[in-house]
């Protein structure tokens, strides 16, 4: 395996203290989003490390806890992310969301469709937000942002 295949992510690992119950549009989101991350990502921490890698993900205090782990499980590094620039817009998105998943239960298609390009362009905004607060420090693709901006925004979700 070359080593640009290897700079990828092989496991992550949501690091949730309490069990919080979600709303299953959410919790379909978060087991998408993983599934299609380890499905096909660019992932790399800068530094000399050895891929493929594993993520323990998890917000303490106001931070984004980037625990980046080899594949077999031994700490590499951690990488904090302040959330603060993230806190009105993964509000914002989950409002445009909750919108989003109501109507599409009775409402004409463009009315569904207005609102789904609303939920991109914050998603885009977000993984956009992403990768700037982790240029860097981790290398990552616009795809990989924007499921990691994903799980950002699940993390968030305190019940």
């Amino acid at each position: 395996m070359s080593r640009e295949n290897r700079q990828r992510l092989v496991h992550i690992q949501l690091d949730e203290k309490t069990l919080v119950r979600r709303r299953p549009e959410v919790e379909h989101e978060r087991a998408v989003a993983i599934y299609d991350l380890i499905e096909e990502n660019a992932f790399a921490p800068v530094g000399d490390f050895e891929g493929p890698f594993t993520l323990h993900l998890g917000i303490e205090d106001d931070r984004l806890l980037f625990d980046i782990r080899s594949e077999d499980g031994m700490p590499l590094v951690k990488v904090p992310m302040s959330v603060k620039p993230f806190q009105r817009l993964v509000k914002d998105y989950f409002m445009v969301c909750e919108h989003y998943f109501a109507a599409i239960k009775n409402q004409p298609p463009s009315k569904i469709e207005a609102l789904d390009m609303g939920r991109r362009g914050l998603h885009n905004e977000g993984s956009e937000l992403l990768r700037a607060a982790l240029d860097g420090k981790v290398a990552l693709d616009f795809d990989t942002a924007r499921r990691l901006f994903t799980l950002l925004c699940v993390l968030h979700v305190r019940g």
